[in-house]
């Protein structure tokens, strides 16, 4: 092993936080404080307790920064990995309720509605950011719940275009609600109206594509 990750790993076993992780940790602080254009790469490195240098090893740019931000969050977004294969419109509906209650949890969380937020203040100067967080947490999301529509249309639990039903779901549990946090409209939901939510559409869900079961 060679020097450099000898004290890399002896470092993180002491539980010091790897470099990498300070410096998104204190590029998000700022973004979030200050807003994107009035941070600085040196501000970033003196929150991080690194310095320029480092800080440039790991990232070209400060909009990579931003992106590496923002991707990371996003992945709190995604459908839970354990969410079981729809066999019957019980197990389906538990699933979809689950993938609902998750959804809405994530996507209303304070730091995600913030992550919404720099990536819209960035989208058209940056659109990489945009990009990192429709890849890593929207797109990535639509594509575990296409792939559950194919299979509960499979087993003819449901009868429709699975994309097409992701969306629908998607609808019923989003509504109005994400634009009115990002406006600061809203309060974010309660784990009753949530749960609530997540129930209603997934049952309107099933009832809109009812299969051939």
């Amino acid at each position: 092993m060679a020097a450099k990750e000898v004290v890399k790993s002896r470092a993180e076993a002491a539980g010091e936080v790897p470099v990498r992780q300070r410096i998104l940790e204190a590029a998000f602080s700022a973004f979030m404080e200050r807003g994107f254009a009035e941070t600085s790469t040196l501000e970033i490195a003196t929150r991080a307790k690194a310095s320029k240098r480092e800080l440039y090893a790991h990232f070209g740019s400060k909009q990579e920064i931003l992106a590496a931000c923002i991707g990371e969050r996003a992945k709190r977004m995604r459908m839970p990995a354990d969410l079981p294969a729809p066999a019957d419109r019980d197990t389906l509906a538990r699933t979809l309720t689950a993938f609902g209650g998750n959804f809405l949890r994530e996507i209303s969380d304070p730091t995600v509605v913030a992550v919404f937020r720099l990536a819209i203040a960035e989208a058209i100067r940056s659109p990489e950011v945009a990009r990192a967080l429709n890849d890593a947490g929207i797109a990535a999301s639509r594509t575990a719940l296409r792939e559950l529509m194919v299979s509960a249309r499979t087993a003819g639990l449901l009868d429709g275009e699975p994309a097409e039903m992701a969306e629908h779901l998607v609808g019923l549990l989003w509504g109005t609600q994400m634009m009115r946090l990002l406006l600061g409209v809203a309060d974010r939901p309660s784990p009753r109206e949530i749960a609530r939510r997540a129930e209603a559409a997934a049952a309107a869900l099933l009832r809109a594509y009812s299969g051939a079961r």
